[in-house]
């Protein structure tokens, strides 16, 4: 357990620490110093919902050692339990600082995207935040071969932190795979890695701030209304729940 690590909540069986965002950054860059892979979690509502109909990705949610509250939809069900989190932490947030605070002494590696995305995603955290890019490749692999040799080129960069933008199921995969890849520090990004390399732009800070960040990205971008029924089937779920889930467990 690191200093700084308070008792987790529990939302529908899944952990989440309720932690700032400086206190959950702090957490990443003494993380990198340890022997063992560790896995971060950036927890969102859609991220639930999926680990609700994968018990393999709902086993690696609950066996993450350090997952934070991304979305709005976390933060809302856990205050509806009697437990409010300090703050929100964005995964785009805790990406952009731990990239700032670690510089050029953070060896990072950018997995995902379309083919060049993660190049260009190398090049602006080389020229925003001083780190040493250790390797990238992009997200189109699936077969064993593939993954095979993702892990041997992740291992071979000595990175002390992955990220990795892979869409539905990167947690599963970050587990799944933690030995063989070799990093310190694994997170799944999601589309963190198209923000970098200017493929997306971020919604206005005050978006964030309303918490409403997510309703103007669905509004903004039809290829997001697909995401809308599982947004309401995580609001149906928390709302019908039986009772609290058991009470926090003490992180690993």
């Amino acid at each position: 357990m690191h200093a700084g690590l308070a008792a987790r909540r529990r939302l529908l069986g899944l952990p989440v620490d309720p932690l700032t965002l400086q206190q959950a950054t702090a957490w990443v860059l003494e993380a990198v110093h340890d022997e063992r892979p560790q896995l971060v979690v950036t927890l969102n509502p859609e991220i639930v919902v999926g680990a609700l109909d994968d018990p393999a990705l709902f086993q690696a949610l609950a066996g993450t050692d350090l997952s934070v509250a991304d979305g709005v939809g976390i933060a809302w069900a856990l205050r509806r339990q009697g437990e409010p989190l300090p703050e929100r932490v964005p995964g785009v947030d805790l990406v952009t600082e731990v990239l700032r605070e670690g510089g050029p002494e953070l060896r990072v590696f950018l997995l995902g995207g379309r083919p060049g995305v993660a190049e260009r995603a190398a090049a602006e955290v080389t020229r925003r935040f001083g780190c040493r890019v250790t390797g990238t490749r992009h997200g189109y692999f699936r077969r064993p071969d593939e993954v095979s040799e993702v892990c041997r080129e992740v291992e071979a960069s000595g990175s002390h932190l992955l990220l990795a933008g892979l869409g539905p199921g990167q947690e599963r995969f970050l587990w799944e795979n933690a030995p063989q890849l070799g990093a310190r520090v694994l997170i799944g990004v999601g589309g963190t890695l198209d923000v970098l390399a200017g493929e997306v732009r971020r919604m206005p800070a005050w978006s964030t701030r309303l918490g409403v960040e997510w309703l103007l990205r669905v509004g903004l971008d039809p290829k997001r209304w697909r995401r809308i029924p599982k947004l309401v089937r995580f609001v149906w779920t928390v709302l019908t729940q039986p009772g609290r889930e058991p009470g926090p467990e003490a992180p690993r």
